[in-house]
């Protein structure tokens, strides 16, 4: 009964909204002017998309970007990628420099958050005996790349469990909790910033300091090196690698950055990446090269995304990171507090701000969470279900959305 059930459900879940011929065509962007910032992604009226952590729509700087790349590519590819790879790999390098305010030798390019976290915890150079440790709250893609570590050399990895219950995640708990499990032995701790399964945030720069406070007294080859996966934070915070305080900080740049669809990096520290080997060939000059384009990974790839990259960047750069954070955060504080209202509903996202972003999840009574998102669908709101245990239903307000899209969706949840 349950698999047929589901089997009737998936048709309603993944029907694609149909998109309405010649959408796409957008006007000149104000920055100051939300309606404008929305007018930018090519989504049709009357849909309430709060998908956006999963993948996002593409502005329309983005899109011309990667039609202009596609086209060249087309019509001579050996001439357009051998006039243009240097260049354009440099202009995409600069401008992830001045959003992330550092230095573009400290950056490599990925494909995705899987694939930044995979080379990141193969590549860091460890010892028999040394040990990671991590959260029971991380994403799949961070355990499983630290299991496969572990079958591969041995190295010992430990789980801490954080909260509790995620609706009441402490700051100071969470540090707490984090700074008690670390060992002598401990050489990495890889956390999340943004939790995907609840949307809990992490105080990601008061763990960095109490574990820079443990480091203090160790040799700098026996110190802790904090690894952020920073997917959900990134695009959506106002903050960068070095005011996080993080060693490396991993993250897609397709989701809350609006970044072409199949693009990410890594930032590092210099003394964080004397601590690490590429794992695939770069096709850069190795002889004295930057640790960033060291590590990016060489071969072939969808040149046109990674090249749009920068307009993604651009476009943020140009709103404002700072009012970027705080139009999200804005739309997910009203999210919760409509949602909690609710008698129905249980909040599973922490509702202060010192401990959430933009990821709102939650449960209601008489739905599972798979049947929630195919009704709201139905209802022309678009969500998902966390894929973990226990899974709740999930929300991602962001800047392509208005004070209605929120009303839109409360309407459709209290109407379960």
């Amino acid at each position: 009964m349950a698999a047929a059930a589901g089997g009737a459900l998936a048709g309603v879940l993944y029907e694609p909204v149909l998109v309405p011929a010649g959408l796409g065509v957008a006007p000149p962007l104000d920055p100051g002017d939300w309606g404008s910032v929305r007018a930018q992604f090519a989504l049709p009226e009357g849909v309430t998309n709060l998908s956006t952590f999963y993948f996002a729509s593409h502005a329309a700087t983005v899109r011309a970007a990667i039609d202009r790349h596609r086209a060249g590519l087309d019509a001579d590819p050996l001439g357009y990628v051998n006039a243009n790879q240097s260049s354009q790999d440099d202009r995409v390098a600069r401008a992830a420099a001045t959003y992330l305010d550092t230095n573009a030798s400290q950056i490599a390019f990925t494909d995705s958050t899987t694939m930044g976290l995979g080379l990141v915890y193969s590549g860091l150079r460890l010892a028999p005996g040394d040990e990671v440790l991590t959260t029971e709250h991380d994403f799949y893609a961070t355990h499983e790349s630290l299991r496969l570590r572990g079958i591969r050399d041995g190295t010992r990895l430990r789980r801490v469990r954080l909260y509790d219950a995620p609706e009441r995640a402490d700051p100071q708990e969470m540090v707490n909790r984090l700074v008690a499990a670390l060992k002598p032995t401990t050489r990495l701790l890889a956390i999340t910033w943004v939790h995907s399964s609840t949307g809990v945030r992490l105080p990601v720069r008061q763990i960095a300091d109490a574990v820079a406070s443990v480091n203090s007294t160790r040799p700098e080859t026996e110190r802790t090196l904090v690894c952020l996966d920073g997917v959900h934070g990134f695009g959506a915070e106002d903050s960068t690698p070095q005011a996080l305080g993080v060693d490396f900080l991993i993250t897609g740049t397709h989701k809350w950055l609006f970044g072409p669809r199949g693009t990410g990096l890594i930032w590092g520290r210099p003394e964080a990446w004397s601590r690490f080997t590429p794992i695939i060939p770069s096709f850069v000059d190795t002889t004295g090269a930057a640790p960033g384009p060291w590590s990016t990974p060489g071969g072939f790839h969808s040149f046109e995304h990674r090249w749009a990259l920068a307009e993604a960047f651009q476009l943020h750069l140009t709103i404002g990171a700072g009012r970027v954070a705080a139009r999200t955060r804005e739309l997910a504080s009203a999210l919760k507090e409509g949602l909690a209202s609710i008698r129905s509903v249980r909040l599973r996202t922490p509702r202060g701000k010192e401990a959430s972003a933009g990821l709102v999840c939650c449960e209601v009574d008489g739905y599972g969470p798979d049947e929630a998102v195919a009704r709201l669908r139905g209802a022309k709101v678009i969500s998902s279900a966390t894929p973990y245990q226990p899974s709740y239903l999930r929300f991602g307000p962001t800047i392509i959305n208005s004070e209605s899209d929120i009303e839109a969706a409360l309407a459709a949840v209290r109407a379960l």
